[in-house]
């Protein structure tokens, strides 16, 4: 049974950042990362512990998980699970201050 899926505000905002990023060269591979992502987040839904727990010293991050974009390596999703949802923190590329973003 898949969990359903719910995006905070800040993984739209990372979706839509990320995507108008990458249409400047080139709007077809734009498209293909939202739909990559998608895929990413139904895969999550099916079998929620397939992420890599997030390693912090901050206590706050400790429950997050994050689990590459396929096809988009360089992209994380972020996200923490229940029994009945999923919850996508952020989207976010993986060279970033990961620790410092999450923890805002």
């Amino acid at each position: 049974m898949s969990l359903r899926v719910f995006k905070l505000p800040g993984a739209f905002r990372d979706l839509f950042d990320i995507c108008e990023y990458i249409a400047q060269d080139n709007p077809d591979a734009a498209r293909r990362f939202l739909v990559a992502a998608e895929r990413e987040f139904s895969r999550i839904a099916e079998a929620p512990a397939i992420g890599s727990p997030f390693q912090s010293e901050n206590p706050k991050l400790r429950s997050l998980r994050s689990r590459r974009v396929r096809g988009f390596h360089n992209y994380l999703v972020f996200y923490r699970f229940t029994d009945t949802e999923v919850e996508v923190v952020r989207v976010l590329h993986g060279a970033r201050d990961l620790e410092g973003i999450l923890g805002e």
